[in-house]
């Protein structure tokens, strides 16, 4: 019976228990969040924020006891590094527990454990300081009247772009001339008939 014993031995002997809870913690140290198990995520949150906790005061009896539990010297080097620094002022609450759904092979329910301090995407964490909100009610008959932005609208001046004309030039096509040169007829000139006569009586007379 498990009366009064609240540990989740996660179905595990005592030695591969203790060595998966420092492997999980030294990861989470590492990357800052890591994804695992429902029951795994909520017994390592119980097994690594009192080491978190210690590392508020970097001394070298404190680095020894955290170095034996966690027996990883990255890790350590990591946690009185960077993580020390996020988590100065901040007292307790160190990581963050996101359920995620359950697993496809066996059903079991998975979760996100993270380092709160390392989360940029956290809502309410934006690039730049949020505003104070303060609960003081405006004085009445005191407050001025803040008068309305004058909006000047300035004139656009569109730029006219010439686009040069390019000029067609239009090829007309040469004809040539023929000069036709007049061909000169061949006159014969035929002899007259009283010439032609005149002859024949002068040869007979010399006859």
């Amino acid at each position: 019976m498990r009366h009064g014993n609240k540990v989740n031995h996660l179905g595990r002997k005592t030695a591969h228990r203790k060595s998966m809870l420092q492997n999980l913690a030294c990861s989470l140290i590492e990357h800052k969040r890591i994804k695992t198990t429902l029951a795994k995520a909520k017994e390592l949150r119980k097994f690594v924020e009192p080491i978190i906790n210690r590392t508020k005061e970097d001394s070298t009896p404190n680095r020894r006891m955290t170095f034996d539990v966690l027996q990883n010297k990255e890790a350590v080097k990591e946690l009185y590094g960077n993580v020390r620094f996020k988590i100065s002022n901040r007292n307790g609450g160190y990581t963050r527990i996101l359920k995620i759904g359950n697993r496809l092979g066996d059903n079991a329910e998975l979760a996100v454990i993270e380092l709160v301090d390392f989360n940029e995407l956290a809502p309410g964490k934006t690039g730049a300081a949020q505003k104070k909100k303060s609960r003081r009610q405006k004085k009445t008959g005191t407050t001025t009247e803040k008068a309305a932005p004058v909006v000047v609208e300035t004139p656009v001046v569109e730029e006219v772009v010439e686009t040069p004309v390019v000029e067609e030039v239009v090829e007309t096509p040469v004809v040539e001339e023929v000069v036709e040169t007049p061909v000169a007829e061949e006159v014969v000139e035929t002899p007259a008939a009283e010439e032609v006569e005149s002859s024949d009586e002068e040869k007979k007379d010399e006859a």
